[in-house]
């Protein structure tokens, strides 16, 4: 029994220096992970030589501090976070994977970007024309009201500061606009109608006319042929019976449209022309309030820009009308007023509306009057062409309304597409109005973003042109 204190003496000398060995690898492992040592107090070795001997009771005062440790461990702060030992050196390492978005190309992410957004785009432009294309009789009323009212509200303000009241003055220009374009349409109908029989036989006689010079031109067409095509018209003419008695039918259902269209323009262009100020506050009203000053300044100028831009096509249409209206009139060719009218009202359209207004009337000059007075016709109308192309537009429109033409030819072409006429006529101005909103609205965010920038650096404000007077440059 002598020796078992000397083994467990020895074994616990053997627990210390293990202890010990394990703390210093411990303090190592945490010096290579940036940490903090933990600092331990040793344990006293374990004496084995028998029982410690009894300690009087400790004092009921507490012991004072001293700088060597106590060697009792002091309770862990309950707060302090715990510690996560490292992963062992042995350890294989684990690369982390990356980010998916991380591993896309940059130019592919803005491509993806820009892509869905002009997918959202399109689709809301899609819905937008299925929208009209449901309601367009709605819509072409609308905008023909909007037409009228540009072009008859300089009037209503002028009488206003005559001193009529804005009743007064609203009933006196819509009475008389409408009255105006009634007498035309009146005028246009009843010269067609009288002319009517004289028309038909000339162009009997035209094409009789236009036989002959065939059968004697260089082109070798004989009578047979000539005879075998008229069989093929009658006979197409025949066959298809019914489906013109349908578009007859049809015909009668777009009179009823066009009536209702022309009702709904005309209590449009009223409202219009007497509240024009207050449908404008409340369409602001319907705006967010953080847009509400960038749409407020873009108003003015866009109805500016349409009010410029129907003047404008008027007077133009105006002298073109009247200009190929005379040519034709000297050059004996029939009809010529109603022709002029039609000429007037197809100028609406640019570019297309010239081009089938003036072949219109040499159609009807080569089937009356033969192929030298459609020839003469020819030329009057693309002479009056070229004087309202370089001279007319650029001096009466000016940069108001400045479009480029492939953007005029497309835009008609769309609007053709989905309104038919009405939609080629209020295309050009539509695209007009929305280059000038879009200019001003890029000039007002640059402002807003030069006075922002000197508000935040401190400096005095510098002295900014109002988009809003923009269009006076």
């Amino acid at each position: 029994m002598s020796r078992v204190p000397g083994l467990l003496g020895r074994l616990g000398a053997g627990l210390t220096r293990m202890g010990e060995r394990l703390d210093e690898r411990r303090a190592e492992a945490d010096a290579e992970a940036g940490l903090d040592p933990v600092i331990v107090d040793p344990v006293p070795p374990v004496s084995v030589q028998g029982p410690p001997p009894r300690k009087p009771p400790a004092a009921t005062t507490a012991p004072e501090p001293s700088g060597e440790p106590s060697g009792e461990l002091e309770p862990a702060d309950e707060h302090a976070p715990e510690h996560v030992p490292p992963p062992p050196t042995y350890a294989p390492a684990v690369s982390a994977r990356p980010d998916p978005v991380d591993a896309v190309p940059w130019s592919m992410r803005v491509a993806a970007a820009v892509g869905w957004r002009l997918l959202v785009l399109a689709g809301s432009i899609y819905v937008l024309t299925q929208i009209i294309s449901a309601v367009s009789l709605v819509v072409l009323a609308f905008v023909a009201a909007l037409l009228i009212t540009a072009l008859l509200q300089p009037t209503v303000a002028r009488l206003k500061r005559m001193g009529l009241p804005r009743g007064l003055a609203t009933a006196l220009t819509a009475i008389s606009g409408f009255v105006i374009m009634g007498l035309v349409g009146w005028f246009v109908v009843w010269q067609v109608m009288d002319n009517l029989d004289d028309l038909s036989s000339k162009v009997r006689a035209g094409i009789e006319e236009l036989k002959r010079w065939a059968l004697n031109s260089p082109f070798h067409v004989t009578e047979d042929q000539i005879n075998q095509i008229a069989k093929n018209l009658s006979d197409t003419i025949g066959a298809n019976t019914n489906e013109i008695t349908t578009a007859g039918l049809q015909g009668v259902t777009v009179l009823v449209e066009v009536l209702t269209g022309i009702l709904l323009a005309m209590f449009s262009t009223l409202f219009l022309l007497y509240d024009g100020p207050k449908i404008w506050q409340w369409v602001l009203n319907l705006v967010p309030e953080a847009a509400r000053p960038g749409v407020a300044g873009a108003g003015p100028k866009a109805w500016r820009t349409l009010t410029a831009y129907v003047r404008g096509t008027v007077i133009v249409a105006l002298i073109d009308a009247i200009c190929i209206g005379i040519g034709i009139y000297f050059l004996g060719v029939p009809m010529a007023v109603p022709l002029a009218v039609f000429i007037f009202l197809f100028a609406f359209i640019p570019l297309v509306g010239a081009v089938v207004s003036g072949a219109l009337a040499v159609v009807v000059a080569l089937v009356t009057d033969g192929v030298f007075n459609a020839l003469m016709v020819l030329l009057v109308v693309l002479a009056v062409q070229q004087i309202e192309g370089h001279v007319l537009q650029p001096f009466i429109l000016g940069r108001a309304v400045r479009v480029h033409p492939l953007a005029v030819v497309l835009s008609v072409a769309a609007g053709g597409l989905v309104g038919g006429i009405g939609g080629a006529v209020v295309a050009v101005p539509l695209v007009a109005v929305t280059n000038t909103v879009v200019g001003y609205l890029r000039k007002y965010s640059r402002e807003n973003a030069l006075r922002s920038a000197q508000a935040i650096e401190g400096a005095p404000p510098v002295a900014v042109v109002p988009a809003v007077t923009a269009d006076r440059e």
